[in-house]
């Protein structure tokens, strides 16, 4: 086995660039997966991995099959973005899965900025039965530590595709508004379409040309639901609608 790297091995300075600027991603074309159960996920779902990185007190936590870079202790969690890090890192290779020529079920996600809320959007999207996410310019990073998290394996299962004008889905664009729109439980949602979710602030670009607005009906005196909470209870209406179809 060959000797353990320190800190100041290249690769090391690697993981670093890659923990911050997503042009540093993008340049590399390269970003981090941390942790034994992410790592894992990505193996499971074939995604190419140019390197995994434990330290010498971590090996029984890496998953089968894995051929390892075995680094110091107390190196890597000086790299992992987590509070309480599991010293696992993989560098895993930046490409996307393509959209279903025949998708007939998309979330556009319209300047989203907060990672949080896109990681929980992946893991609704992969479990409403979602064809793929498509991000306008200007959205958070797909590919940054915090969403690759927050997805808790989504990304590697779900199509996300970057910088893309939902007008040339070819899909129904059915947009949200907190009133006025058609309550989301009386739209038909089994027909081709494509939810888009606006900006946390700013809400959706007033430049778009949409089908419909859908609204959640709810009481209390809160303006509007969470984002990420908006697109998992219209995506299971969605779901709900189509089995109903069948």
């Amino acid at each position: 086995m060959s000797e353990p790297i320190g800190s100041n091995n290249p690769r090391i300075q690697q993981l670093r660039r890659l923990s911050g600027r997503r042009s540093a991603r993008v340049e590399e074309g390269l970003f981090l997966v941390e942790g034994p159960t992410l790592v894992a996920e990505a193996v499971a779902a074939g995604w190419p991995l140019d390197a995994v990185y434990v330290e010498e007190s971590a090996l029984s936590l890496l998953p089968a099959d894995v051929r390892p870079t075995i680094v110091r202790d107390g190196v890597l969690a000086k790299v992992m973005t987590v509070d309480a890090p599991r010293p696992i890192v993989a560098a895993a290779v930046l490409h996307s899965l393509p959209l279903p020529s025949n998708a007939t079920f998309l979330i556009v996600g319209a300047g989203l900025s907060d990672p949080g809320n896109l990681g929980t959007i992946l893991r609704t999207a992969e479990a409403s039965g979602a064809d793929g996410v498509v991000l306008t310019q200007g959205s958070v990073d797909p590919f940054s530590p915090k969403v690759v998290r927050a997805s808790a394996g989504a990304l590697f299962r779900m199509p996300v595709v970057l910088d893309v004008d939902p007008h040339t889905l070819g899909l129904a664009l059915w947009g949200t508004a907190a009133t006025g729109g058609v309550p989301y439980d009386q739209a038909d949602l089994v027909a081709p379409l494509a939810l888009v979710m606006g900006n946390e602030a700013h809400g959706l670009p007033t430049d778009f040309v949409l089908d419909g607005l859908l609204t959640i009906p709810h009481v209390g005196r809160a303006e509007s639901l969470n984002v990420a909470m908006a697109a998992s209870v219209l995506c299971f209406e969605v779901a709900r609608q189509r089995r109903r179809s069948l």
